[in-house]
């Protein structure tokens, strides 16, 4: 569970990152969920994107893939949400106590 200072840390962090995963009209299916995995392993913190054709809100995209990739959902805006999961063998970012 992240507290409200890592929350904001991690926004300030993703605010320049791009969006790497793309939800579209297939919805969130096994490759979808297979990619987040390899990038927040690889990366800790990603940005995603739910575009219009897809069935689901960003909200419930979030929720999903951060249940399915063990991570935590930092922030949900308009179409965009960012997910943080610490990769606890090659840590990259180091969160405020």
């Amino acid at each position: 569970m992240l507290s409200s200072k890592q929350r904001a840390q991690l926004r300030g962090m993703a605010n320049g990152y791009d969006t790497i995963l793309h939800i579209g009209k297939g919805g969130i299916t096994d490759t979808v969920i297979k990619q987040a995995h390899e990038a927040l392993t690889s990366r800790e913190l990603i940005k995603a994107c739910v575009l219009e054709t897809s069935g689901i809100t960003s909200r419930q995209a979030a929720d999903l893939l951060a249940g399915k990739t063990n991570a935590d959902v930092v922030q949900v805006i308009g179409s965009r949400f960012i997910l943080y999961r610490e990769n606890k063998d090659d840590k990259k970012i180091y969160l405020v106590k």
